[in-house]
C-alpha cells in the first residue's frame, strides 16, 4: 500500500477537511508538577485537532509531548486552562467518569505494548471490551474481525512471549480499537521495533486514518511524521513552536518540519 494514498487528489482532500468537526480542543492549558521544576510542562497551549486528522506531535525530550497526550487521555489534569475531547471537559470529570470516558472514546497505543504475558492474544484484545461491559458475543466478533484485519488470526491462541515485536504492537492496536474509539493516541508506537516492523505498524495506522480514524501520534522522528502525518505540531519548552499542515502531495520532506534539539527555541 502507498503510505500517502489519497493525498494526491486536492479536491477530495478539501472536501474531507470541510466535513471535519473538532475532536480535541485545548485552551490556554498549563501543567505544573508539584515538587518539580518551576518550568511548566505545558505553558499556555491552545490548539484544536479535527476529526479524521492524523496529527504528529514532535519535540525534544522534556518539551511536553507526553504531558499533552496524558492530558488529552484524561490520565492527568491541567493546572490551568481547559481540555475538551468531543466537547467533554475531561479535567472536570471524576475518576470514575474518566475511566468510563476513556474506555468508550479513547484508544491508547504504548511504545512497549503493555500486554499481559499470562493472557493469549485474543484475551489481551478482549480486556477493554470486558471492562466496558460490551456483550461477550459482540466483543468476540469485533476481536475476530480485528485479528483478521491485522494479520493475527493464526496467532490468537498464542501468548505474547511467542510473538515478534511487530506482532505484539498489532495486538496492542487491536486492543486499542476494540471499543471503537473516535480518538486513537499513540505514544512512540514503533520506538521499540526494527524498521521493517515499524513500517508495517505505521501502514496499519495509515489505513485506519484513511477510513476516518482520528490519530494523535507522539514521535521524535521527522521522517516518520513527514511520511505519514497530515499535520505536525512541534513543542518546545511546553509551548507550540510550530504547527504545520503538510501539503497533499507525496513530496513532503522532513526538512519541511521544524526540528528542535533540547535547549533550542523556535526561530
Amino acid at each position: 500500500m502507498d503510505r500517502r494514498l489519497g493525498r494526491g487528489n486536492s479536491s477530495r482532500t478539501k472536501e474531507r477537511w470541510t466535513a471535519m468537526t473538532v475532536m480535541v480542543e485545548l485552551t490556554e492549558v498549563r501543567k505544573l508538577y508539584n515538587g518539580g521544576s518551576p518550568q511548566a510542562a505545558l505553558d499556555g497551549v491552545s490548539l484544536t485537532i479535527q476529526q479524521g486528522e492524523f496529527t504528529a506531535v514532535m519535540g525534544p525530550s522534556g518539551s511536553g509531548k507526553s504531558t499533552l497526550l496524558n492530558l488529552i487521555a484524561g490520565l492527568d489534569r491541567p493546572s490551568q486552562g481547559r481540555v475538551l475531547v468531543e466537547g467533554v471537559d475531561v479535567g472536570r470529570l471524576s475518576e470514575t467518569e474518566l475511566a468510563r470516558f476513556r474506555r468508550a472514546r479513547i484508544g491508547f497505543i504504548f511504545q512497549f505494548f503493555n500486554l499481559l504475558n499470562n493472557l493469549t492474544v485474543l484475551d489481551n484484545i478482549l480486556i477493554p471490551a470486558q471492562l466496558a461491559a460490551v456483550n461477550s458475543g459482540v466483543a468476540l466478533d469485533r476481536a475476530t474481525a480485528l485479528m483478521n484485519e491485522l494479520g493475527l488470526a493464526e496467532k490468537q491462541k498464542l501468548f505474547p512471549g511467542r510473538l515478534s515485536g511487530g506482532e505484539r504492537q498489532r495486538v496492542a492496536i487491536a486492543r486499542a480499537l476494540i471499543n471503537r474509539p473516535l480518538l486513537l493516541l499513540a505514544d512512540e508506537p514503533i520506538g521499540a521495533l526494527d524498521s521493517r516492523a515499524g513500517d508495517q505498524v505505521m501502514e496499519r495506522l495509515t489505513e485506519l486514518n484513511l477510513r476516518g480514524q482520528t490519530i494523535l501520534l507522539v514521535t521524535h522522528d521527522a521522517k516518520l511524521a513527514a511520511a505519514y502525518a497530515s499535520r505536525v505540531i512541534t513543542l518546545s519548552d511546553g509551548r507550540v513552536a510550530d504547527d504545520s499542515r503538510l501539503k497533499a502531495s507525496p513530496e513532503v520532506a522532513p526538512s519541511d518540519i521544524l526540528q528542535l534539539r533540547p535547549g533550542e527555541t523556535a526561530p
